[in-house]
């Protein structure tokens, strides 16, 4: 599994295109946003053109586990984005640690398929505390699933102006 983390706009999911359509395999996308607003309908349609055609597309704003259950096992996966399953778990009343558990189920499924498995989400906790006990919720709980999420990688990226910079456990000399 590749992990790909970053801001906003870092071109993360540009990336994660790019790699899934070098794999010359079918490609089944996992998304997780819901067009709530026009604004969010906007961006979920830039994202949609910038995929090939024939791409598989689960939305799947809850519900992980099973969303990559039903990827084919031959085809290369996309999960994009963790970040906003993550507060729609939080709107949807989910505790942090069931959460937690239901990210590493994720991550544990989509590290162990043949097939190649690409996750994008969010980095969000290197700005000022939030204000509000929500927001810190948010920052706190998006941490550990980013933590879970790279644990279970066998490559994780940061991706910062459309350019990624390999992160790797650090070995003592």
């Amino acid at each position: 599994m590749t992990f790909l983390l970053g801001g906003a706009r870092s071109g993360k999911s540009s990336l994660a295109v790019r790699l899934a359509a070098s794999s010359d395999r079918a490609v089944t996308i996992i998304v997780t946003a819901e067009a709530r607003d026009d604004e969010m309908a906007e961006r979920i349609a830039r994202h949609r053109e910038a995929r090939p055609a024939g791409w598989t597309t689960i939305e799947a704003p809850l519900g992980l586990v099973d969303a990559v259950a039903s990827v084919p096992s031959e085809d290369a996966a996309v999960l994009d984005c963790l970040s906003i399953w993550v507060s729609n778990a939080i709107e949807a009343g989910a505790s942090e640690d069931s959460i937690v558990e239901e990210a590493r189920d994720t991550a544990t499924s989509l590290a162990v398929r043949a097939a190649p498995s690409i996750v994008v989400s969010n980095e969000v906790g290197l700005g000022i505390v939030p204000v509000n006990a929500l927001a810190r919720r948010y920052r706190d709980v998006i941490g550990r699933v980013n933590a879970v999420a790279a644990e279970a990688a066998t490559e994780s990226f940061f991706v910062v102006a459309g350019r990624a910079l390999p992160l790797q456990e650090p070995t003592l000399a």
